[in-house]
């Protein structure tokens, strides 16, 4: 693959089986730089391990991921990673600021300790998600919406050139979706490129500018106005049941 910088990520040939049955295969993508992008297609997909995989957190098959023309593992301090809220242990025994502070840690190494400056900055991603108030709550004394909220301060603080979220609206109340996306649209037009695993076809066009149709293969990828079509969701769903309504 070509280091075609114009594409901040490329994924070339990229297959992920589980116990021998294809989950993804022979993926290729290409997402230029500082688009807000969705991931979506049926459940069963592969969305949520199309991003595992391209972070390393899945061991493909075959395929090579390649970030600004480098490897994960050369580029993860510029790589943030927002999971599912199910995935985590919610009753880890820690509060709202240590949890955002972790997101220094790339920056900082896991041996200093956090300065002044980096706390300063945990608290101005808090405030930014309006979760400022629970600094010193313990996160599992937290609602769903408020910890996805924490996670995606978590994020901010690492201030990445790539951000990945899976399903960040999942199990939240409108007034936090409409929070969360107007963040994720101030990252982009700060230059980032961010990528969401998402579920609900009806807002993709309000909230995307790219897209990425998925079911097991890539039925199709580009501009939201351009690929989110009646057709390319027939072929990604097939079904009619679970098409979008216009």
């Amino acid at each position: 693959m070509s280091e075609n910088l114009e594409y901040i990520i490329e994924v070339e040939d990229m297959t992920v089986a589980y116990h021998a049955k294809p989950v993804l295969w022979d993926i290729d993508l290409d997402i230029p730089k500082s688009v807000l992008m969705a991931i979506v297609g049926p459940n069963g997909a592969g969305k949520s391990t199309l991003i595992k995989a391209m972070l390393d957190l899945v061991k493909p098959v075959s395929g090579n991921v390649l970030f600004n023309g480098a490897s994960y593992r050369e580029q993860r301090r510029y790589i943030g990673y927002v999971p599912q809220s199910g995935s985590v242990d919610w009753d880890f025994p820690t509060n709202v600021l240590d949890v955002v502070l972790m997101g220094r840690y790339g920056i900082l190494g896991w041996i200093k300790r956090p300065r002044a400056e980096d706390k300063a900055k945990a608290m101005e991603a808090l405030k930014k998600v309006g979760m400022d108030e629970f600094a010193n709550r313990q996160i599992s004394q937290l609602s769903g919406g408020q910890q996805q909220r924490v996670f995606l301060a978590r994020a901010l603080v690492q201030d990445a050139d790539i951000y990945f979220m899976d399903e960040p609206f999942k199990g939240v109340d409108a007034k936090t979706e409409k929070a969360i996306i107007a963040l994720l649209k101030e990252l982009r037009e700060r230059g980032k490129t961010v990528i969401v695993v998402h579920h609900d076809l009806q807002t993709v066009s309000e909230y995307f500018d790219w897209v990425v149709l998925l079911n097991t293969q890539i039925i199709a990828s580009g501009p939201v106005n351009q690929v989110f079509t009646e057709e390319n969701l027939k072929k990604t769903y097939r079904s009619t049941g679970q098409i979008l309504k216009r």
